[in-house]
């Protein structure tokens, strides 16, 4: 098994989107703007260091989030002592990234004329930070609930601008008199990007065993409302002890918001309970996760249950790291597979639920005779669990005539009409690498050595179809033999 400094080599990043990505906060510039932030502010120890604020200061941190959203988003915001504090780059992230999914195409939008988004913020607490980015940032309306929400209204209100945009809707009125039935439906089963199936009518016991505890959705959300997604940041503790045990920050949070009894894997699992029934109201259903020993369990809960496509992402701030997941019930769009793979220089998936036999070096071969099928050069190297793969210019041309999937995508077509005489650079070179992760669970990461090649939709189709190829013999032909 490799390292965990070897496993990561390329880390995430902040969302090249995220106003902060390529400048982050100054926080001496904003002392000086913002007098009342002053106070929290104090120079860097080290020459020529950047000034800093006492992140265990939950007066600090809020004054720093109040100045960001006022400085950067024209936002008028404050929350009472004790309330959670969010950070405004890291909830930014969880914004950008749901755009992303709106925007995939993967799955079809709403058969509508209204085309502006609308979001559901499930538990939006105080501070009310998702709803109050989403409509500044991109003019997205939203939905928050939850069951005291005072401050949450308060902070709408500071914002005429944007009022018009959120709701605010207390939950307790809703679920009081809640009756759950779930809807009629079918199951579309797999995993990401995986075919529709005929499926029996859902059954009671798969799910409804569970909803003996509080619903997060069904009978807050309307019969006849539809939403683009849901987003939520859950309680991610059992016990207000253990919501206490990081020492670094003071982010404060009452005990409605960081405390759930079974932790954020309990209160997440409730949401994926409530997706099924809510299956048709929602494109697209998201939450944050804090653990990524949870993120697994989670997305297992979900192939469970039906889910016709899961995304996973990792946000990750400073020294901060949180998970996303997302997943849909809708029948994922096949033509839009290829077309629109992320156009990045690095790729990297799992495989999870591996049989005993199959570990890291039987995937490597896997992974080898994948990319010799399709013609390219490959050069393994066992002692590191890595394999070198390239396409020379003419193999490249071969499989766009092929017409491999469409393969290199937008990309592509952006560099030629109709000429099969296409112009490409000498070579495409990357370079695949697998570890093992645990027992039944293997990571497979591509990168593109060459970051600046024009081929980088071709290196991102492949690396999908190899996801896809990989999973089918692996884990989809094992489940359902």
């Amino acid at each position: 098994m490799q390292s965990k400094k070897r496993r990561r080599v390329d880390p995430p990043t902040i969302h090249p989107r995220n106003r902060y990505s390529e400048k982050p906060p100054d926080f001496g510039l904003l002392a000086d703007l913002y007098p009342s932030f002053s106070p929290y502010v104090f120079p860097s120890s080290r020459p020529g260091g950047r000034p800093s604020i006492d992140w265990t200061d939950f007066n600090a941190t809020r004054e720093l989030t109040r100045v960001l959203l006022l400085h950067d988003h024209g936002v008028n915001w404050w929350i009472p002592d004790r309330q959670l504090c969010p950070t405004v780059p890291n909830r930014s992230n969880y914004i950008h990234w749901i755009e992303d999914l709106l925007s995939s195409d993967l799955i079809p939008v709403w058969d509508c004329s209204d085309r502006k988004v609308r979001g559901f913020d499930i538990g939006t607490g105080a501070n009310c930070i998702y709803p109050l980015l989403g409509a500044s940032l991109l003019g997205w309306s939203f939905v928050g609930s939850d069951a005291a929400l005072e401050w949450a209204r308060k902070n709408v209100e500071s914002n005429p601008h944007l009022s018009e945009l959120i709701e605010i809707r207390n939950a307790n009125d809703f679920l009081c008199s809640a009756e759950v039935k779930p809807k009629s439906g079918k199951i579309i089963e797999g995993e990401l990007f995986a075919e529709e199936k005929e499926a029996e009518s859902l059954e009671p016991k798969l799910v409804l065993s569970s909803f003996s505890k509080p619903h997060v959705l069904v009978g807050v959300v309307k019969d006849d409302e539809k939403f683009d997604f849901c987003m939520c940041n859950p309680p991610f503790f059992e016990s207000i002890e253990e919501a206490g045990l990081n020492p670094k920050t003071s982010c404060g949070g009452t005990p409605e918001e960081l405390v759930y009894p079974g932790g954020e894997q309990a209160f997440v699992t409730q949401i994926i309970n409530d997706s099924v029934v809510l299956r048709n109201s929602f494109r697209w259903f998201t939450s944050m996760v804090g653990r990524k020993a949870n993120l697994k369990v989670l997305v297992s809960k979900l192939r469970e249950v039906g889910v016709s496509l899961v995304k996973t992402t990792e946000f990750v701030q400073g020294q901060t790291a949180r998970w996303g997941l997302a997943w849909s019930f809708i029948a994922v769009k096949k033509s839009s597979i290829a077309l629109n793979t992320p156009i990045k220089s690095h790729h990297s998936f799992m495989l999870e639920g591996l049989q005993r036999q199959f570990g890291a070096f039987q995937i490597l071969k896997a992974v080898e005779s994948f990319f010799l099928v399709n013609g390219a050069i490959c050069k393994c190297d066992f002692s590191s669990f890595l394999v070198n793969v390239t396409l020379s210019n003419d193999q490249i041309g071969d499989l766009l005539k092929d017409g491999l999937a469409n393969i290199g995508g937008r990309a592509i077509s952006s560099m030629s009409n109709t000429s099969t005489d296409l112009k490409f650079p000498k070579e495409l070179l990357f370079h695949v690498s697998v570890f093992e992760q645990s027992p039944g669970t293997v990571l497979v990461r591509g990168s593109l050595l060459h970051k600046d090649n024009p081929l980088l939709g071709v290196f991102s189709s492949l690396f999908s179809r190899l996801e896809e190829a990989l999973k089918n013999d692996f884990v989809n032909k094992l489940r359902g033999s």
